[in-house]
């Protein structure tokens, strides 16, 4: 399984959550990289650079996650890419500026961790997502940078991954 991170608008590609889901994924056995999108505030850009990335990528089993507007990213491009998961951290959905991913054709697992106090993105965003598209949803204690539940983020995203790659061993996704 190859784990492709993509962080958020304002924090860098090894910031606090990525370093410590990076470690739980390498625990498990899984290839890690985290995309540098540092000075690009435009989300269709960073929409843009992540499927060229992936389409680079060689095939095998792919899981994208992504934090705010990183999760946003990662949600986009699993829409449109072969993608064996998706997690995602107080992703920026139904922000201004933001296509609407109402209408995305998902076909891969996804999980959604959310903070009851994020006052950055609603965690209604996050409800309002999750229920058509029938994902995991976990709202935690905490604010938009999920660091106060960070070692349960880390075992929320251990679980997800350890079900994505059990599906994987038996031909199922």
């Amino acid at each position: 399984m190859h784990v492709i991170f993509n962080h958020g608008k304002e924090s860098g590609p090894w910031g606090t959550k990525i370093k410590r889901l990076a470690e739980v994924a390498q625990k498990l056995g899984c290839s890690i990289e985290s995309l540098d999108y540092e000075g690009e505030y435009d989300a269709d850009q960073r929409v843009k650079q992540l499927q060229a990335h992936v389409h680079g990528c060689s095939s095998g089993p792919l899981l994208l996650v992504g934090s705010s507007m990183g999760g946003y990213v990662a949600t986009a491009v699993a829409g449109a890419t072969e993608c064996s998961g998706l997690f995602v951290m107080a992703p920026a959905y139904y922000l201004g500026g933001y296509t609407n991913l109402d209408n995305l054709n998902l076909s891969c697992p996804v999980s959604i961790v959310h903070g009851w106090r994020d006052n950055v993105v609603p965690v209604e965003n996050s409800w309002r997502f999750a229920q058509p598209m029938n994902a995991d949803l976990h709202i935690v204690n905490d604010d938009h940078r999920l660091v106060d539940t960070l070692d349960h983020t880390a075992a929320i995203f251990e679980r997800f991954l350890k079900d994505i790659m059990a599906g994987e061993q038996y031909g199922r996704v």
